[in-house]
């Protein structure tokens, strides 16, 4: 096999301590490693070091992320050309901004956004934070007609997994009985000791009054129970939230493209 042909990886140990040498960027990968989400995976390479592929698949539209810090641009962009041959017809790609454009030639990329990974780098803020006149409570399936209530109204066409409710780490505020805000997690894994944020939101006529931000310091304090990691995805050009993270004592680590990948036709 020559140094730059794609191949799999299944050895679990060998991935973790792969990703485990520069975790921030590999966040979700590290939390797919987990016994909930692991059956769902494949995992690919072109060498012994360098950047690793996930294909997720779970739902009508497979996930492809590969991640790196910008100075290993050019292994990310090795990697997806040597993709192609195993990529679905249509996935969702988180990949970084070079790696998105060697795919160009043969998917076409819609709703494309820039997103920022941001690492908890200072847990002092979200430790002292005073949630006001704001009391977050653990969500759990009971909840779960009203979290999907509250997406549906603040955050339509977000990605939910239903299953992460199960594992504690969801957190939301009420306003006169109505679930306001609610932060989450996309992969939490005690096991690789990781955590990513998801599906953070309010309801729109109580933007601005500190629910969001009180969830996110709750769930924080309670995942630092069990991870070392926690970081998230935002959009880049949304500052008022990069703004709220840079507050609670997240650090911005590296931007990726996020986008719909549909394969061309062939010629």
């Amino acid at each position: 096999m020559s140094p730059n042909s794609l191949h799999g990886l299944h050895d679990r140990a060998a991935l973790a301590a792969r990703l485990l040498r520069d975790p921030a960027p590999h966040l979700l990968e590290l939390g797919d490693l987990d016994d909930l989400l692991w059956p769902h995976t494949s995992w690919y390479a072109t060498g012994d070091e360098g950047p690793v592929a996930l294909l997720y698949a779970v739902g009508d539209t497979p996930t492809v992320l590969v991640s790196a810090r910008p100075e290993r641009a050019a292994g990310a962009e090795e990697l997806a050309a040597a993709l192609l041959p195993v990529l679905p017809r249509r996935f969702i790609g988180h990949l970084p901004d070079g790696a998105a454009k060697v795919l160009e030639g043969s998917y076409r990329l819609s709703g494309r956004d820039t997103l920022l990974r941001m690492v908890l780098t200072d847990p002092a803020p979200t430790a002292g934070h005073r949630p006001g006149r704001w009391e977050p409570t653990v969500l759990g399936r009971d909840e779960l007609p009203e979290l999907l209530g509250l997406f549906a109204a603040a955050y339509p066409g977000n990605w939910f997994d239903d299953r992460m409710l199960d594992t504690g780490q969801y957190v939301g505020v009420r306003h006169e009985g109505r679930l306001a805000a609610v932060a989450g997690v996309h992969a939490w894994s005690p096991a690789q000791r990781v955590a990513v944020l998801g599906n953070v939101t309010t309801l729109p006529e109580l933007r601005g009054r500190g629910a969001a931000a009180a969830c996110v310091a709750a769930l924080c304090r309670r995942l630092a129970e069990t991870a070392d990691h926690i970081g998230l995805n935002v959009r880049a050009d949304n500052a008022t939230a990069v703004r709220l993270y840079e507050r609670l004592g997240f650090t911005g680590v590296t931007t990726f493209t996020e986008a719909l990948f549909t394969a061309l036709p062939l010629d």
